[in-house]
């Protein structure tokens, strides 16, 4: 380590934890006979735990969000003068900071006019659903109300988020959820079998998934139907790259019975897939894009919904109505820290052409990935985009048999073992919790990459053999 843990004994620390801290995603039970991992210091890609053991993050802080990795003085610095001077002032008036950021984050996005901060992906999200809502009221006497959401997508974990979400396992106990959610097919092409099109494929299977929508959109009456939301790749629910054909489809659905589309590039945006957003992989032009994770690196908490201009001009076309505007806040949207740090962030990204170092070293993960496909059978399936990638493993390559989480679970302890951290499908799919994932920091190095893949080669060899 660096030296940046002032004290030697951190051992008061590791019992506080166990004492008081509710951790995100876990089981405690555990915690009963074994401790806690304590991140404690972070530098690039690398990071240090209580006991001292480096690991190499591919994960970026487990969950997509480092994207410009650890240690970055120059975030830091920003952030702390900007504190100084302006700390915090609610969302109700504006910021220089504020006003920067937005700035800047438009105009990597054509089309796309208006930035409404907000601090985590999940309200960024709820943001785009109230909009979607209160334009129904508005404009077409609260008939098209209903949100339609992917098969296997994710986008948050409070009660109205999870109303749109695609992963049951995610789901279940917390219900009931909010009406006029609907759910639509996943679109992937590896398990296209189930969606009934595993006679297809490229552009004809993306087309044929994307009528799956209008096939919704049909049954449920287009006059319902508000906006379609959708990750541009899906995450969490098995790092799904929809099929060539797919988005302009999607495009000509949602133009064709008047729906808004709304992208959640909470995991891909800022860089993650080698372009700044995932959807300007595919040339279409969304009317909501939500964003959160990799806007500041996690050096700052913020997250933004962001609207074409004729998503905006709708709240604000009759001034005498007291109720036309967008009747929201969020509290702390109102921080400065976090417009502050994503400028720099943003900076970062350009004056270190990390969005060509994503692209080249994602091509290098992907083709080694595939190499240990070739090597080991447990592996179904390599797909992904940039530095957002996965690794499928099943039992049987004919059937698709997934793997037991069991399986999964141990490789990524090996992987542990041998000082990387990766990632893997959990608590999403029942029955499919069994892809590996990667998301290395946009400054990953080809050493880097090549020391990612051979722990993972070394851990699919003592796992299964």
């Amino acid at each position: 380590m660096d030296g940046a843990l002032k004290e030697n004994d951190i051992s008061h620390v590791v019992e506080a934890d166990k004492a008081h801290v509710w951790h995100h995603l876990t089981q405690h039970k555990p915690f009963e006979t074994v401790d806690p991992r304590i991140i404690v210091e972070g530098k690039g890609m690398r990071v240090w735990d209580q006991n001292g053991k480096e690991y190499i993050d591919a994960v970026s802080g487990g969950v997509w969000t480092v994207n410009v990795g650890y240690g970055r003085e120059s975030i830091a610095d920003v952030v702390r003068d900007q504190l100084v001077t302006l700390n915090y002032f609610a969302g109700s008036a504006g910021s220089i900071p504020g006003a920067m950021f937005s700035e800047k984050l438009i105009s990597k996005m054509p089309g796309m006019t208006r930035v409404y901060i907000t601090n985590s992906g999940s309200e960024a999200n709820e943001k785009a659903f109230k909009m979607v809502r209160q334009i129904a009221h508005k404009r077409y006497g609260g008939k098209k109300t209903k949100i339609l959401y992917r098969d296997r997508d994710y986008h948050g974990s409070t009660l109205a988020a999870m109303s749109a979400g695609g992963q049951d396992e995610r789901n279940m106990q917390y219900g009931p959820f909010a009406p006029d959610f609907v759910r639509v097919p996943h679109c992937m092409e590896y398990r296209k079998d189930e969606i009934g099109l595993g006679h297809l494929s490229g552009a004809e299977l993306g087309r044929a998934a994307a009528d799956l929508i209008e096939d919704v959109i049909l049954r449920e009456g287009p006059e319902t139907v508000g906006a379609l939301c959708l990750e541009p790749i899906t995450a969490g629910g098995g790092v799904i790259e929809p099929p060539e054909g797919y988005w302009d489809r999607v495009r000509e659905v949602c133009d064709k019975y008047d729906i808004l589309l709304h992208i959640d590039e909470v995991v891909c945006g800022l860089g993650r897939t080698g372009t700044w957003f995932g959807y300007q992989h595919y040339g279409i032009q969304p009317d909501f894009v939500t964003m959160a994770k990799g806007v500041a690196s996690g050096y700052a908490a913020i997250a933004c919904c962001v609207t074409t201009e004729k998503v905006f001009e709708m709240f604000k076309d009759n001034s005498d109505d007291v109720l036309n505007h967008f009747r929201d806040i969020s509290t702390f949207g109102g921080c400065t820290a976090g417009p502050a740090a994503a400028l720099e962030n943003m900076r970062i990204i350009e004056d270190e052409g990390l969005l060509e170092n994503t692209t080249k070293m994602g091509e290098r993960m992907l083709g080694n990935l595939k190499a240990l496909m070739d090597k080991h059978a447990v592996i179904g399936d390599v797909r992904g985009k940039g530095l957002f990638l996965g690794a499928e493993l099943v039992k049987d390559r004919e059937t698709k048999e997934p793997v037991s989480e069991k399986d999964i679970a141990a490789v990524v302890a090996d992987c542990g073992a041998q000082g990387v951290i990766i990632g893997a499908s959990n608590r999403s799919i029942p029955g499919r919790n069994n892809v590996l994932c990667f998301s290395p920091a946009l400054i990953v190095t080809a050493d880097d990459v090549d020391r990612i893949t051979d722990a993972v080669d070394n851990a699919l060899a003592k796992v299964f053999g």
